[in-house]
């Protein structure tokens, strides 16, 4: 089943148990897709990718607006934030750990020769291709920086 139709299928399910955080969450995250595909001029239908992309980019917004309601104290805005997020976070892929995401990036190191941080963009391109979405950014250009600052 692609993450779309999980989706769909799950708000569904939402609206007959009544689950109204995870039904609002859905419907918000359904619209989002469908903005997307007629954001063009021709209306396309959206990939698994593409889904996944808009997926991260919602998750993302969350996560700063969690950020900034707690710098402004206001508490009840971060739960309803962060239900939203607990909503969300479960379509997203597994995550890789530090770990095995260094392994990755020592060996895209090794084969692509990089010898300094200027070839530290490079280096992203192909280690972010590899991971496929498995791995926070941040974090791999953390240990992208500190393997070539080797």
């Amino acid at each position: 089943m692609s993450l779309r139709d999980q989706i769909e299928s799950d708000l569904i399910a939402a609206m007959k148990a009544r689950e109204e955080v995870k039904l609002s969450t859905l419907r918000m995250l359904k619209s989002a897709i469908g903005a997307f595909e007629v954001s063009g001029k021709q209306k396309v239908e959206a990939t698994e990718e593409d889904v996944l992309s808009i997926l991260k980019r919602e998750v993302k917004k969350r996560k700063e607006s969690i950020r900034q309601f707690q710098e402004g104290g206001r508490q009840d805005l971060v739960e309803i934030e962060q239900a939203e997020l607990d909503v969300l976070e479960k379509y997203l892929p597994d995550v890789m750990s530090e770990e095995e995401v260094k392994r990755v990036v020592v060996s895209t190191v090794a084969e692509m020769g990089a010898t300094g941080l200027s070839d530290m963009g490079k280096v992203m391109g192909v280690v972010m291709g590899k991971l496929g979405g498995q791995a926070d950014g941040g974090m791999v250009k953390q240990l992208v920086q500190s393997v070539l600052g080797n």
